[in-house]
Protein backbone atom coordinates (compact mmCIF):
# COMPACT_ATOMS: atom_id res chain seq x y z
CA UNK A 1 0.00 0.00 0.00
CA UNK A 2 1.89 3.01 -1.10
CA UNK A 3 1.15 6.66 1.38
CA UNK A 4 -1.63 8.33 -1.36
CA UNK A 5 -3.78 5.06 -0.17
CA UNK A 6 -2.83 4.92 3.10
CA UNK A 7 -3.92 8.75 3.61
CA UNK A 8 -7.20 8.21 1.68
CA UNK A 9 -9.79 8.91 4.10
CA UNK A 10 -13.09 6.34 3.74
CA UNK A 11 -15.30 8.08 1.08
CA UNK A 12 -18.23 7.33 2.51
CA UNK A 13 -17.14 9.38 5.80
CA UNK A 14 -15.60 12.16 3.86
CA UNK A 15 -18.87 12.71 1.63
CA UNK A 16 -20.85 12.68 4.89
CA UNK A 17 -19.32 15.23 6.03
CA UNK A 18 -18.94 16.88 3.19
CA UNK A 19 -22.25 17.81 2.64
CA UNK A 20 -24.09 17.09 6.61
CA UNK A 21 -25.16 21.16 6.69
CA UNK A 22 -26.26 20.69 3.34
CA UNK A 23 -28.43 17.68 4.25
CA UNK A 24 -29.90 18.65 7.38
CA UNK A 25 -30.85 22.17 5.60
CA UNK A 26 -32.56 20.52 2.94
CA UNK A 27 -34.71 17.78 5.36
CA UNK A 28 -36.39 20.84 7.00
CA UNK A 29 -37.08 22.25 4.03
CA UNK A 30 -38.47 19.64 2.06
CA UNK A 31 -42.23 19.33 1.15
CA UNK A 32 -42.61 16.28 3.14
CA UNK A 33 -40.51 17.42 6.34
CA UNK A 34 -43.77 18.52 7.71
CA UNK A 35 -46.21 17.52 9.75
CA UNK A 36 -49.28 16.62 8.14
CA UNK A 37 -47.75 16.26 4.69
CA UNK A 38 -50.59 15.65 2.29
CA UNK A 39 -50.41 14.19 -1.05
CA UNK A 40 -49.93 18.03 -2.42
CA UNK A 41 -47.38 18.01 -0.98
CA UNK A 42 -46.00 14.54 -2.43
CA UNK A 43 -47.15 16.19 -5.25
CA UNK A 44 -44.71 18.91 -4.87
CA UNK A 45 -42.19 16.92 -3.67
CA UNK A 46 -42.03 14.64 -6.82
CA UNK A 47 -42.00 17.57 -8.89
CA UNK A 48 -38.84 19.38 -7.72
CA UNK A 49 -37.10 16.18 -7.85
CA UNK A 50 -37.75 15.72 -11.29
CA UNK A 51 -36.78 19.46 -12.50
CA UNK A 52 -33.24 18.18 -10.66
CA UNK A 53 -33.05 14.60 -11.99
CA UNK A 54 -34.22 15.49 -15.85
CA UNK A 55 -30.97 17.48 -16.53
CA UNK A 56 -28.72 15.55 -14.40
CA UNK A 57 -29.54 12.22 -16.10
CA UNK A 58 -28.91 13.72 -19.49
CA UNK A 59 -25.50 14.93 -18.19
CA UNK A 60 -24.82 11.73 -17.00
CA UNK A 61 -26.09 9.74 -20.21
CA UNK A 62 -22.99 11.25 -21.81
CA UNK A 63 -20.56 8.66 -19.50
CA UNK A 64 -20.21 4.79 -19.33
CA UNK A 65 -17.22 4.78 -16.95
CA UNK A 66 -17.51 5.09 -13.06
CA UNK A 67 -20.87 5.26 -11.56
CA UNK A 68 -21.82 4.90 -15.34
CA UNK A 69 -20.75 1.36 -15.25
CA UNK A 70 -23.45 -1.03 -15.41
CA UNK A 71 -21.45 -3.24 -14.44
CA UNK A 72 -20.36 -1.54 -11.17
CA UNK A 73 -23.99 0.53 -10.74
CA UNK A 74 -26.84 -1.49 -12.46
CA UNK A 75 -28.75 1.60 -13.90
CA UNK A 76 -32.48 2.30 -12.17
CA UNK A 77 -34.79 4.42 -14.41
CA UNK A 78 -36.32 7.03 -10.94
CA UNK A 79 -37.45 9.49 -13.35
CA UNK A 80 -40.13 7.08 -14.66
CA UNK A 81 -40.62 6.30 -11.22
CA UNK A 82 -41.80 9.65 -10.56
CA UNK A 83 -43.87 9.57 -13.91
CA UNK A 84 -45.79 6.97 -12.63
CA UNK A 85 -46.74 8.17 -9.18
CA UNK A 86 -47.13 12.21 -10.74
CA UNK A 87 -50.02 9.76 -13.17
CA UNK A 88 -51.40 7.83 -10.35
CA UNK A 89 -55.21 8.48 -10.32
CA UNK A 90 -55.18 9.53 -6.34
CA UNK A 91 -53.56 12.72 -7.28
CA UNK A 92 -56.44 13.62 -9.87
CA UNK A 93 -58.79 16.35 -8.64
CA UNK A 94 -55.80 18.34 -6.37
CA UNK A 95 -55.50 22.21 -7.17
CA UNK A 96 -52.90 23.41 -9.58
CA UNK A 97 -49.22 22.91 -8.63
CA UNK A 98 -46.89 25.09 -7.65
CA UNK A 99 -43.90 24.43 -9.79
CA UNK A 100 -40.33 24.65 -8.81
CA UNK A 101 -38.59 28.08 -9.24
CA UNK A 102 -36.25 27.65 -12.57
CA UNK A 103 -32.42 28.54 -11.02
CA UNK A 104 -31.19 31.95 -12.01
CA UNK A 105 -27.94 32.31 -13.44
CA UNK A 106 -25.33 32.54 -11.05
CA UNK A 107 -27.43 30.11 -8.34
CA UNK A 108 -25.80 27.16 -9.44
CA UNK A 109 -23.17 25.82 -12.50
CA UNK A 110 -24.21 23.79 -15.13
CA UNK A 111 -23.33 20.19 -14.51
CA UNK A 112 -19.50 20.19 -16.22
CA UNK A 113 -18.75 18.55 -19.26
CA UNK A 114 -16.19 16.19 -19.30
CA UNK A 115 -16.00 15.88 -15.39
CA UNK A 116 -13.86 12.83 -13.69
CA UNK A 117 -15.58 9.73 -12.78
CA UNK A 118 -14.60 10.70 -9.13
CA UNK A 119 -16.58 13.59 -8.97
CA UNK A 120 -19.65 11.57 -10.64
CA UNK A 121 -19.47 9.30 -7.96
CA UNK A 122 -20.00 11.80 -5.60
CA UNK A 123 -22.98 13.09 -7.22
CA UNK A 124 -24.45 9.75 -7.70
CA UNK A 125 -23.78 9.68 -3.86
CA UNK A 126 -26.46 11.96 -3.82
CA UNK A 127 -28.81 10.51 -5.70
CA UNK A 128 -28.63 7.10 -4.22
CA UNK A 129 -28.44 8.14 -0.69
CA UNK A 130 -32.46 10.59 -2.00
CA UNK A 131 -33.87 6.72 -1.74
CA UNK A 132 -32.64 5.46 1.85
CA UNK A 133 -34.53 8.87 2.62
CA UNK A 134 -37.64 8.07 0.52
CA UNK A 135 -38.16 4.40 2.25
CA UNK A 136 -37.75 6.49 5.59
CA UNK A 137 -40.78 8.87 4.14
CA UNK A 138 -42.53 6.07 2.75
CA UNK A 139 -43.34 4.47 6.01
CA UNK A 140 -44.32 7.88 7.98
CA UNK A 141 -46.92 8.83 4.66
CA UNK A 142 -47.84 5.75 3.34
CA UNK A 143 -50.92 5.28 5.93
CA UNK A 144 -51.53 9.21 5.50
CA UNK A 145 -51.60 9.50 1.78
CA UNK A 146 -53.55 5.76 0.93
CA UNK A 147 -54.33 4.74 -1.44
CA UNK A 148 -51.72 6.47 -3.60
CA UNK A 149 -48.82 3.73 -3.88
CA UNK A 150 -45.96 6.46 -3.09
CA UNK A 151 -43.78 4.35 -5.73
CA UNK A 152 -41.28 6.75 -6.29
CA UNK A 153 -40.74 6.78 -1.76
CA UNK A 154 -41.24 2.81 -2.03
CA UNK A 155 -38.65 1.94 -4.32
CA UNK A 156 -39.78 -1.36 -5.15
CA UNK A 157 -42.03 -0.68 -8.22
CA UNK A 158 -39.66 -1.11 -10.51
CA UNK A 159 -40.89 -4.71 -11.60
CA UNK A 160 -44.18 -2.84 -12.59
CA UNK A 161 -41.44 -1.12 -15.62
CA UNK A 162 -39.46 -4.03 -15.90
CA UNK A 163 -39.41 -7.96 -15.67
CA UNK A 164 -36.41 -8.09 -14.02
CA UNK A 165 -36.83 -8.17 -10.22
CA UNK A 166 -35.46 -5.09 -8.33
CA UNK A 167 -33.53 -4.71 -5.06
CA UNK A 168 -34.93 -2.30 -2.26
CA UNK A 169 -32.85 0.53 -1.15
CA UNK A 170 -31.09 -0.92 1.85
CA UNK A 171 -29.47 -3.73 -0.30
CA UNK A 172 -28.65 -1.36 -3.18
CA UNK A 173 -27.05 1.25 -1.26
CA UNK A 174 -25.11 -1.09 0.14
CA UNK A 175 -23.81 -2.25 -3.63
CA UNK A 176 -23.48 1.22 -4.36
CA UNK A 177 -21.25 2.28 -1.71
CA UNK A 178 -18.68 -1.07 -1.71
CA UNK A 179 -18.38 0.38 -5.29
CA UNK A 180 -17.25 3.80 -4.58
CA UNK A 181 -15.28 2.40 -1.76
CA UNK A 182 -13.62 0.16 -4.52
CA UNK A 183 -13.47 3.68 -7.30
CA UNK A 184 -12.15 6.36 -4.70
CA UNK A 185 -8.89 5.02 -3.91
CA UNK A 186 -6.56 8.54 -3.38
CA UNK A 187 -7.00 11.70 -1.55
CA UNK A 188 -7.67 13.39 -4.75
CA UNK A 189 -10.48 11.27 -5.70
CA UNK A 190 -12.09 12.05 -2.46
CA UNK A 191 -12.24 15.58 -3.03
CA UNK A 192 -13.40 15.31 -6.36
CA UNK A 193 -16.31 13.46 -5.01
CA UNK A 194 -17.07 15.52 -2.47
CA UNK A 195 -17.27 18.72 -4.48
CA UNK A 196 -19.56 16.58 -6.85
CA UNK A 197 -21.84 15.92 -4.11
CA UNK A 198 -22.10 19.42 -2.88
CA UNK A 199 -22.73 20.55 -6.55
CA UNK A 200 -25.46 17.76 -6.26
CA UNK A 201 -27.29 19.04 -2.96
CA UNK A 202 -26.57 23.05 -4.26
CA UNK A 203 -28.59 21.76 -7.45
CA UNK A 204 -31.39 20.59 -5.86
CA UNK A 205 -31.47 23.17 -3.45
CA UNK A 206 -31.86 25.90 -5.96
CA UNK A 207 -35.56 24.16 -7.36
CA UNK A 208 -36.96 24.56 -3.34
CA UNK A 209 -40.24 26.20 -3.62
CA UNK A 210 -39.72 29.93 -2.80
Amino acid sequence: MNDATAATPDPLAALRAATDAQHELLDRSLPLSKDGATLADYRQHLLMLRAWLGPLNEWLARYSDGAQDGALVSPRDYLSLIDLDLADRAMAGLPPPVLPSAPQPGDTAPWPAGADAAYRWGVCYVVEGSQLGGAVLYKRLSGALAPHPLSYLRGAAQAALSAEPAPGPGPRWKAFVAALRQALLTPDDVRAASLGAVDAFEHLMALRAQ
